[in-house]
């Protein structure tokens, strides 16, 4: 007889269980009102029993359903994934929602208002950080992977199609527990899940690749174990950061989410950049969101659904109380990637961005990267002697008073990847609109000389450090072909 996890996925993939079957099936109403928590328009999309419905209702809304045919009850209740309810009926003991890789996700029920407290241990499931994360991480073929801090798994089904060998931990028992559900349902084998904190199941070995959504939340003391680590504010992203490049190959790269303190008269982006320093890899933070000391305490609140609840108060009061004692003026939210060049003069770039990105990031993280240390390491002579191209997607933008002879402002935009822009010179806007890679700079820069009546002896010792921004910014690529 098949295993039940296996009957089980093979019914839910028959059904249309999947996240496009579960989208089309609830309408963008119900689905849109579900991503806010709000039940009520899933239920009535759901109240036909059909087949899908059911799995729905069961699986992902948390409500008592009649058992649908051919579901394995009793091998499902043993595994820990059912219980019984009243009149025959049978409740999910656990929250199992399909995923964007084609696989399942399997975590705690979620916890809404009104429902008896977290437990310490809780697993949560995959949500809006989870797919940052899996968005951010490079696309690259590697041979061994290290998923830090595994939660509920779900980091495993994005890297399964590109790592000959994952290592998955967790402090959390439970947290491996139903990672290994997650994995048995996605169709993932081989997966090495080991217990323990931070580095301690992986001392002494090496990996191309190092994944991590880490219990970043930073709070006065640690309850939950998969959002708080329990040292002192932002001590333990700074300690990941710090340590986990020992852990990478030659080559090897490391991404992660992380949040940080912006403290009274200290800016953040020396804190971050200290905690990349002395890495010995080229590092690239990026701020995607700050939130004031009241918001994060809420949207944290909020997450344990303590909202309404008597301590509600007390517990705010308390946090605020303890940021307001480290002189904390916001928090911050973003990306870490650091990469293992080689090079002995690594290179540190910390930036805020907020902007709508290219996804995957991952698709072009790594070039990102090479891009900040190639124009970090050129001489000057070096980049004069360089051939550069146009990245592609890149337009240029004039702004001025209508009837004028020159622009007052030009702009140089990514229509592709990150989205940035930049302000550009005469020089700059002449060099987007002729380095296609077939020539080295300083004959380009001496020809807009030329025609631009500057001198050319200064355009050539000023020209290399005004487009370093740009090559690093990803404006330029210097050609090797």
């Amino acid at each position: 007889m098949k295993d039940p996890l296996v009957r089980l996925r093979e019914s839910m993939l028959a059904t249309g269980y999947t996240l496009d079957g579960v989208r089309e099936r609830l309408g963008d109403v119900a689905a849109t009102a579900l991503s806010r928590e709000e039940l009520v328009p899933a239920l009535r999309a759901t109240r036909d029993g059909d087949p899908l419905g059911t799995l729905i209702r069961l699986w992902w809304l948390g409500v008592p359903v009649e058992p649908p045919p051919g579901l394995p009850v009793a091998e499902l209740a043993a595994a820990g994934l059912l219980a019984a309810a009243d009149g025959g009926q049978v409740v999910a003991a656990v929250h199992l929602q399909p995923w964007e890789t084609g696989g399942y996700v399997v975590s705690d029920r979620k916890v809404r208002p009104g429902d008896p407290a977290l437990r310490a241990d809780h697993v949560v499931g995959a949500g809006g950080a989870s797919a940052n994360l899996a968005q951010l991480v490079s696309r690259r073929p590697v041979r061994r992977a290290l998923d830090l801090g595994t939660g509920c798994g779900v980091q495993v089904l994005h890297l399964a199609d590109r790592a000959e060998e994952i290592v998955a931990t967790d402090v959390n028992p439970r947290a491996l527990e139903l990672a290994r559900l997650s994995w048995a349902l996605s169709g993932i084998e081989g997966v090495d899940a080991r217990e323990g904190s931070l580095f301690e199941p992986v001392a002494g070995e090496l990996f191309d690749l190092v994944v991590s959504n880490p219990p970043f939340v930073i709070s006065p003391r640690g309850r939950f174990t998969y959002r708080e680590s329990g040292l002192r504010g932002d001590d333990f992203c700074r300690d990941l950061v710090r340590q986990a490049p020992r852990l990478l190959n030659p080559g090897g790269t490391c991404q992660l989410l992380a949040n940080w303190l912006h403290v009274e008269g200290e800016d953040w982006r020396d804190r971050v950049g200290g905690w990349l320093a002395g890495t010995g890899c080229d590092g690239w933070a990026v701020q995607r969101d700050v939130q004031d000391p009241a918001e994060y305490v809420e949207l944290w609140l909020r997450d344990a659904a303590e909202q309404g609840t008597a301590r509600y108060g007390e517990l705010y009061d308390d946090w605020l109380g303890w940021f307001e004692a480290e002189n904390v003026t916001g928090v911050g939210f973003g990306w870490i990637s650091m990469h293992d060049s080689g090079s002995l003069d690594p290179v540190v770039r910390v930036e805020e961005y907020g902007g709508r990105v290219e996804l995957p990031v991952g698709g072009y993280v790594d070039e990102v990267l090479a891009a900040i240390g190639r124009a970090h390491r050129l001489t000057g002579a070096e980049l004069l002697a360089a051939r550069l191209r146009l990245a592609g997607g890149v337009v240029e933008e004039r702004i001025g008073p209508p009837g004028a002879e020159d622009p007052s402002t030009i702009m140089l935009r990514q229509t592709r990847g990150l989205g940035r822009t930049a302000r550009a010179g005469m020089v700059e806007a002449a060099l987007a609109g002729v380095c296609d890679g077939d020539y080295p700079l300083a004959p380009l820069l001496s020809a807009i000389a030329d025609l631009t009546g500057e001198s050319a002896a200064d355009l050539l010792e000023k020209a290399p450090d005004s487009l370093r921004a740009l090559i690093a910014e990803g404006f330029f690529h210097i050609s090797t072909g």
